[in-house]
């Protein structure tokens, strides 16, 4: 028996043209775009189908912009073949709205208003140049987190582990020099390959502290409604199913790590024997391979994909 969950992109998946062929072939995904470019009162789908691409890759365009991808291929894949019925949901800290919209809890009017707050909160926390990323791989996060707390301590600046993306690669965020030292740290301590991200803000550290605060009002504003199914969340890696947690979740995301591969294992405890990414990009399917390679993965990044979904789900 499949028992299916659904997975939503963050950051750094968005690409110029990013849902077109949906809003061409679709009513539902048109339905969506459009319902965006009014909640936001400025054309959010214009900049996802013609850029141009510096506008996309604005941590306030993007946001919207990728939960509107999301949320427009998931409607556009079951007007046309049926609902889909996931055991679980999850997404990679912006994919978390994507996933709240699909499960029910957030309307997506609400979300796109959110993720563009959020992300110009973010975007103004930290001042340009400040603040880094970096992705070390090929060593377990334990040794990531030693060489961290190593610069902490030594520097007295920020850094830390901002996504546990698979057992062999932790992302790290904190205060640009400080990054610097942890990635020469890591490779000191057996750390295969370190590489800066090009960034526009040291994410999921506590330098976000700022835009936590700033959001926190405005979630206080969003009416959440019942889930199902329940979220898995990047805070606690765990399933959630109460509305009312929501919000505080969604607070303490801004500045906790995403601890994605946690969350791949709490949703195989729930049974889940296939995982499906809906969204631009395929960022989320790479992570999977690295963190079991025998779990099921497909694709909904386009409208072209829709068949070969359908033959994933019946297999």
């Amino acid at each position: 028996m499949i028992l299916l969950a659904l997975l939503f992109p963050g950051q750094g998946s968005q690409e110029v043209g990013m849902g077109r062929d949906a809003f061409e072939a679709s009513a539902a995904a048109r339905a969506v775009f459009e319902a965006a470019d009014t909640a936001l009162g400025w054309s959010l789908s214009q900049i996802c189908f013609d850029g141009p691409e510096e506008d996309l890759r604005r941590t306030e365009i993007q946001q919207p912009a990728l939960l509107t991808t999301s949320i427009a291929l998931l409607r556009a894949f079951e007007a046309e073949a049926g609902p889909l019925k996931p055991e679980s949901l999850g997404g990679h800290s912006l994919g978390e709205y994507s996933a709240l919209v699909a499960s029910g809890a957030m309307k997506f009017e609400d979300a796109v208003r959110t993720v563009h707050a959020r992300g110009q909160f973010m975007q103004e926390a930290v001042a340009e140049g400040e603040g880094a990323m970096a992705a070390v791989m090929g060593c377990g996060p334990e040794i990531v987190r030693e060489a961290c707390a190593k610069v902490t301590q030594e520097l007295g600046q920020v850094v830390a582990p901002a996504n546990y993306n698979s057992p062999q690669q932790t992302v790290i965020a904190g205060e640009a020099a400080a990054v610097l030292a942890a990635c020469d740290a890591a490779k000191e301590l057996g750390a295969k390959r370190v590489a800066q991200l090009n960034v526009s803000a040291p994410f999921h550290c506590e330098l976000m502290a700022p835009a936590a605060r700033q959001l926190r009002p405005v979630l206080d504003g969003v009416a959440f409604g019942a889930m199902a199914p329940p979220v898995v969340t990047n805070v606690e890696a765990a399933p959630n199913d109460d509305p009312a947690r929501v919000s505080e979740i969604l607070v303490q995301q801004v500045t906790a790590p995403v601890r994605f591969t946690e969350m791949i294992a709490s949703m195989q405890e729930l049974g889940v024997t296939h995982f499906l990414e809906v969204g631009a990009g395929r960022v989320l399917t790479g992570l999977l391979a690295r963190i079991d390679r025998r779990g099921k993965r497909a694709n909904l990044s386009q409208w072209g994909d829709v068949e070969d979904v359908q033959d994933f789900l019946a297999n």
